[in-house]
């Protein structure tokens, strides 16, 4: 039988639904041609439809539009619309994004079918430790085990998950891939934003001339650590304000916290802001702030360095891997930024102030959006992608010719 140029991707969520996975998979297909990609993943919402086409990829939702059950049934559904298709499209390979609900109906497709198919699988997780070890009584950490064993190949967004990946038993070689920017995007306004522009976003931000916007791009969740940047404001000066672009469970308890610790005049929640339109957001601020507690690698970093702002993070997971800060490391050639301690607001504080009074923080940015450009551009990051997909190779080559993890230290 002549090779298959279909694939099939498993995404718990996707669009309209917007994260780093959701925008990975959308610029990755969208310039990735000859291949056919069609994706599984929940409906989540009852107005969406069940089949649809965006961009390159066929969409097939699953579910009744309610969030929590369409999770829980999505295994099992999904794993009957998976058998369905494949025995319609005859797909090279299942690429699973992440070991989640939807991963789960391609690996019990695979048991439960006598047509088996070579499975990718991308991991892309940004949750904690203690996040695999206690949540579903464990049952996480189970599933890593499970879903590793039998994958064929395994591709990590960051040495941080591909070393995960080896301590949960994984044999084989480790293609990373991390995600990417669009450059063209989000460096757009670096030669095109004029001093009036910019004060007119800024305005509708609800910063004024004076102010030093610190900004971050963020769920608001616990692992991001929005509330400890909050906690870290009353030991900076009051003309530096912080603007929340994001919304999640912890809304509601973040602005307590800030009324509780009289900043809520210096914190401006904007809420879930499109992701097209980001750029201005990020451009009109002065500096990028994520504090976060655990990140598989954060494509909201690199956005904000793609628009030349300095950032601050936290030293966790995938982050490591783009970001260095002499003042934490022993050795690095050039500093893209700048590490703060994670749940630590004073370390937070010193670190804001270490940016406002650095005389060399223009060439940190400028060392942070070349590393960027060169290594992290979606054009670059697909096609690395492609050649994992090369549907020229048997599916049976599909671990061969992948750098091992080894060879990257």
């Amino acid at each position: 039988m002549e090779n298959s140029n279909k694939i099939l991707i498993f995404s718990t969520s996707y669009l309209p639904f917007v994260g780093g996975a959701e925008v990975a998979i959308k610029e990755i297909t969208d310039r990735i041609s000859g291949v056919d990609f069609d994706i599984i993943t929940s409906r989540f919402d009852f107005k969406l439809p069940k089949n649809e086409k965006i961009g390159n990829v066929n969409v097939y939702r699953v579910g009744f539009g309610f969030k929590t059950l369409d999770k829980l049934l999505l295994p099992f559904w999904g794993a009957i619309k998976t058998i369905s298709l494949n025995n319609k499209n005859n797909y090279k390979y299942y690429f699973c994004v992440m070991v989640t609900f939807a991963s789960g109906a391609a690996y019990i497709s695979n048991i439960i079918s006598s047509k088996k198919v070579p499975i990718i699988l991308n991991l892309q997780e940004g949750d904690s430790e203690e996040h695999f070890q206690n949540r579903w009584f464990g049952l996480i950490n189970l599933s890593w085990k499970l879903a590793l064993k039998r994958s064929s190949l395994v591709v990590a967004i960051s040495s941080y998950l591909a070393e995960r990946a080896k301590k949960f038993g994984y044999k084989g070689d480790i293609k990373i891939i991390p995600n990417g920017v669009d450059i063209e995007k989000f460096s757009i306004f670096n030669s095109q934003f004029s001093k009036e522009e910019r004060q007119k976003i800024r305005k509708e931000i609800g910063l004024e001339e004076k102010d030093i916007g610190l900004i971050t791009t963020s769920r608001l969740v616990l692992k991001n650590g929005v509330g400890d940047v909050i906690k870290a404001l009353p030991k900076l000066p009051k003309n530096i304000k912080f603007v929340i672009l994001g919304e999640g469970y912890l809304e509601k308890e973040l602005k307590e916290l800030a009324i509780k610790l009289n900043v809520s005049n210096r914190i401006i929640f904007k809420g879930f802001v499109e992701h097209p339109v980001l750029n201005k957001y990020l451009k009109a601020s002065d500096i990028f702030i994520r504090t976060s507690r655990s990140e598989g690698q954060g494509i909201s970093f690199l956005e904000a360095m793609a628009c030349k702002l300095p950032v601050i993070a936290t030293p966790v997971g995938g982050i490591v891997d783009f970001l260095h800060d002499p003042f934490f490391e022993d050795d690095t050639d050039n500093q893209t930024g700048y590490f703060c301690q994670p749940e630590n607001p004073e370390s937070i504080a010193e670190a804001v102030k270490r940016v406002m009074g650095d005389l060399q923080k223009n060439s940190v940015v400028e060392n942070a959006y070349n590393m960027v450009k060169e290594k992290y551009d979606w054009d670059l990051i697909a096609r690395e992608m492609n050649e994992v997909f090369d549907i020229n190779r048997a599916p049976k080559d599909v671990s061969h010719d992948m750098i091992s993890l080894n060879q990257i230290k």
